[in-house]
């Protein structure tokens, strides 16, 4: 008799394990079963579209699915986010994006593709990193000091900078720096900066606001070079570069970050699994070493410290919108 009831309560607990297993694994929706998608809204080349591919190749290893790399571009980066906004909160399309992605819809006019809300349709996932922004200029700029960058602007040698994009965080210093050194410098908005930066070397324009990056490789050479960072202290990546604020350009000081988030809604234990891998994959030597290569810091973090960040930087730039009147053409 023993024996027998000691049987039917193993068997009974069994099918609940089992009931259990497959109630978490539905719940999980078997998390991922099929290709995941990084949407990256600028061209190949840039810094958002190599750290998506770094991180591609890792998730791929640690979710036993391809994870793959897809760039759709334009107007500002505003139609991938908005892509990326309205598909399934399923965790298989996920957007990487600079701070951009908080600023472009405030100065983009309706109908350009901003269809989206950075504070309400977006599920943040993690903060990977933050980059400082520089003034670069190319040999034909004739300019190897902010001084004579500014004395050459006033004069009207210098009326142009490249951007990668309406919006961008370059976009908002050059406003910024405009004000702050008196001079009037337009912006010329590009597709990413991939684009800004092959016009940039071949003298269509002699200036542009820049992550380290993309531009740093042409500094030897002498076709580039930077001049200034707009950081409230130098940055570790190129340490004799002052900051405009030590060389008396107060008030223009724009950093840019790099983030990972997800359609609106998803699910929190999607998003805690994400959010778990790409804190583990930050940490890896390799990764660390590639992010440095091209000037990121690795930060990491909650999805709440993202989201808190998006907010604060929709707040700030918003005010400097409409008191520069920035509105794309």
């Amino acid at each position: 008799m023993y024996s027998s009831t000691r049987r039917c309560a193993l068997l009974a607990l069994t099918a609940i394990a089992a009931t259990l297993e497959a109630g978490s694994a539905t719940a999980q929706g078997g998390y991922p079963n099929k290709p995941v998608t990084l949407v990256v809204a600028y061209p190949a080349g840039g810094d958002t579209d190599v750290l998506a591919r770094m991180f591609a190749e890792k998730l791929t290893a640690r979710l036993g699915q391809p994870v793959v790399v897809e760039n759709r571009t334009g107007a500002g980066g505003t139609i991938g986010s908005a892509y990326v906004a309205k598909t399934a909160a399923d965790g298989y399309t996920l957007l990487f994006a600079p701070n951009t992605v908080a600023i472009a819809p405030l100065v983009l006019k309706p109908g350009t593709g901003a269809a989206y809300d950075p504070l309400k349709d977006f599920t943040p996932i993690i903060e990977l990193g933050t980059q400082s922004l520089f003034v670069i200029v190319n040999k034909g700029a004739g300019a190897s000091t902010m001084s004579e960058f500014v004395a050459r602007a006033r004069a009207g040698s210098i009326q142009t900078y490249a951007s990668p994009g309406n919006g961008s965080p370059m976009h908002i210093l050059g406003e910024l720096f405009n004000r702050a050194a008196g001079v009037k410098i337009s912006q010329v908005p590009y597709r990413g900066s991939a684009p800004a930066i092959v016009d940039l070397l071949g003298g269509q324009v002699p200036m542009m606001y820049s992550t380290l990056g993309p531009v740093a490789q042409y500094f030897q050479s002498g076709k580039l070079a930077p001049l200034a960072v707009a950081d409230a202290k130098r940055s570790p990546f190129a340490p004799n570069v002052p900051t405009l604020r030590e060389l008396g350009y107060k008030d223009a000081e724009v950093g840019a970050w790099q983030a990972v988030l997800g359609p609106k809604a998803m699910a929190p234990g999607l998003v805690a699994t994400l959010n778990k891998h790409f804190n583990e994959i930050l940490k890896m030597p390799e990764v660390v070493s590639r992010m440095e290569t091209i000037a990121i810091t690795p930060l990491g973090g909650e999805p709440a410290t993202l989201g808190t960040l998006i907010a604060n930087d929709y707040a700030r730039y918003g005010k400097l919108v409409k008191e520069f009147g920035i509105q794309a053409d």
